[in-house]
């Protein structure tokens, strides 16, 4: 298989080589458990290090699409067409990953809040009181935009983009968006708060079993539920992060019966892997995937702000069922969450703690 790398552009040589790889994997060239090309074939069949094609070779394992055999190489195990086919293996008790605290290397520092904070009171003034536009202002939800679309591959438009006040809060309004006379489905373990919301908007809620790369297949399979409410890159509080073949099974399961996934992406830009995070939100294909994420572990746990990317279908909804919700976050706080993200503090800051991460993983 000859690829291509592209010199003078913006993604690094072993991004691209990954990329195409991925594409010849979920497209059949590379069917279940055949082996991918040595490295020093391909390093040599392309003009790159091996070096290169071991850092593409990781991240294809980091995602699941292949996975390191002794004295087999690299074998692929992304398996599109066996979707639903088995149970999900797993353990009768899954892991139960930290409970979520105040960190002192996650969170931005004081310094630079500070002068942030001084920068959007000098620049903004008296408009530091003024009430926000009901989704948000328009300065942060542009910062949000650019952000996701540099760094998460995620293209959206402005009006998709709704701020609020924490997960919690959003959730409360994607029930009465969606509607309560809907059956909405979570992964069991799964963050309590998730449960609770739903148990208190007094909806049908099933419980679906996570096994070792995700929701166990079968119950996935047979449920009934409209709405799929996931953390596929770690759930909490097992850490389960669902496989590249999950993944791709959420979307089927999605792709049929006019049925709607929650992508919940929290924490996930402190992934220590050499790419960024794929999101649901960001491969689908039928506009049925509402993308969540938060600013309280990235930034600070007292920054209780919130976003969803609602799918293109449902802006229009939003805005006449619930337009008339007032934003529940600061004008002043969106104002200094946009300048850390509009100069680049916010981006150095995750840069900085992924290379950390990195770092003492490679200790471990």
């Amino acid at each position: 298989m000859k690829y291509v790398i592209q010199e003078g552009v913006k993604e690094p040589a072993y991004l691209q080589l990954y990329y195409q790889i991925r594409r010849d994997i979920i497209g059949g060239i590379y069917p279940p458990h055949s082996k991918l090309p040595s490295k020093r074939t391909l390093a040599q069949d392309i003009g790159v290090s091996t070096i290169t094609v071991a850092h593409a070779y990781e991240l294809l394992c980091d995602e699941g699409y292949a996975e390191s055999r002794e004295r087999s190489g690299y074998v692929v195990i992304f398996r599109a067409e066996d979707v639903f086919a088995t149970p999900t293996v797993h353990n009768e008790t899954l892991p139960i990953a930290p409970v979520p605290q105040a960190d002192a290397q996650s969170e931005i520092s004081f310094a630079v809040l500070a002068k942030v904070m001084r920068t959007v009171i000098s620049n903004a003034g008296e408009r530091i009181l003024a009430r926000s536009a009901n989704v948000g202002t328009m300065e942060l939800r542009k910062a949000i935009q650019q952000y996701l679309a540099r760094n998460r591959g995620i293209i959206a438009d402005v009006d998709q983009i709704i701020i609020g006040s924490g997960s919690e809060y959003l959730y409360t309004l994607l029930v009465e968006l969606l509607g309560r006379g809907k059956t909405y489905a979570i992964e069991s373990p799964s963050y309590k708060k998730i449960e609770q919301v739903y148990a208190a908007s007094d909806v049908c809620l099933q419980k679906l079993t996570l096994g070792a790369d995700g929701i166990d297949s079968t119950e996935l399979r047979d449920c009934d539920a409209d709405v799929l409410h996931i953390s596929p890159y770690r759930s909490y509080p097992s850490g389960i992060s669902a496989s590249a073949s999950k993944r791709h099974e959420y979307l089927l399961w999605a792709g049929t019966a006019d049925r709607m996934i929650i992508e919940d992406d929290f924490e996930s830009e402190f992934s220590v892997s050499r790419k960024a995070e794929e999101t649901l939100f960001a491969h689908t294909q039928q506009d049925n995937v509402i993308y969540m994420n938060t600013f309280s572990k990235t930034v600070s746990q007292s920054f209780r702000i919130g976003y969803m990317i609602l799918p293109r279908h449902l802006v229009g909804d939003f805005y006449a069922k619930l337009g008339f919700y007032a934003c529940t976050v600061p004008t002043f706080m969106q104002l200094v969450l946009a300048e850390l993200i509009t100069n680049g503090d916010f981006e150095r800051h995750i840069n900085r703690v992924r290379r950390a991460k990195r770092r003492e993983l490679a200790k471990k």
